[in-house]
């Protein structure tokens, strides 16, 4: 079933009361089967829909990006996650060579232009490996506040629909998840990290009330730009120019 043929309004009224597991059963098996991944970072509060994803069907591809810039620990707890949860097809995504070597060659970008180094370090490759679904899961909580205050669980993301089944969810919520499954938290959690992405972005949270407080920090930034860039249809590969 292709993404344009779904009514994103109808998905709205059909998943308004359903759990979060309940709606990813029904997206992955009845609305997507076979076109739908997961995307993941494998932060704080990542093991919630990978453990839910688990239970549900292992075998749905779940795409990481490892910008080149991410903390040793959160490699060491993807690796962890994967093999306690069985987690059959995680995909590791990397950023194109030739675009860091033009614009990043110093690997500093990120000091000169965030933004620049957020698009061709998650942007671009998470757009690429999307090329192949009609439908993607993403982890946003509206707790997370600012441009995640009021959060849709579904909308359209140009050619493809976008997913939020934990939309509606509190940081007690995710933290009841977390016990009542046992599931391991980030190494870098219990020091005051609760938002992690790569290092030279991240810094414990100023806010303990604001998870996202410490992610580009002094910058007037607070998204990479995978929720924020809006998706062509077709996508066209023009994401640096040179010359």
């Amino acid at each position: 079933m292709k993404a344009h043929s779904v009514e994103t309004a109808t998905l709205a009224d059909r998943y308004a009361s359903l759990s979060a597991e309940d709606m990813l059963d029904d997206l992955i098996h009845r609305v997507f089967p076979g076109q739908i991944a997961l995307v993941s970072s494998f932060g704080t509060e990542s093991a919630v829909l990978l453990h839910m994803l688990s239970r549900i069907d292992p075998e749905v591809p779940v795409l990481f990006l490892d910008t080149g810039k991410l903390f040793g620990e959160t490699l060491r707890y993807r690796d962890t996650l994967v093999a306690r949860l069985g987690l059959r097809e995680v995909r590791t995504l990397h950023p194109a060579r030739t675009p860091l070597a033009v614009e990043d060659a110093d690997g500093m970008l990120f000091q000169r232009d965030a933004d620049r180094c957020c698009a061709l370090r998650k942007v671009a490759p998470l757009r690429d490996a999307l090329g192949g679904f009609a439908a993607w899961i993403n982890g946003r909580k509206g707790h997370h506040g600012d441009l995640r205050a009021n959060l849709p669980k579904v909308e359209a993301d140009g050619p493809r629909l976008k997913a939020t089944p934990l939309a509606g969810w509190s940081a007690i919520d995710v933290q009841t998840y977390f016990e009542r499954h046992d599931l391991p938290p980030h190494p870098l959690q219990d020091d005051g990290y609760l938002s992690i992405g790569c290092y030279p972005c991240t810094e414990r949270a100023t806010d303990p009330n604001d998870p996202r407080s410490g992610r580009w920090a002094g910058k007037g930034k607070t998204e990479c730009g995978i929720h924020t860039t809006p998706s062509p249809a077709p996508y066209q590969d023009a994401w640096w120019p040179v010359g």
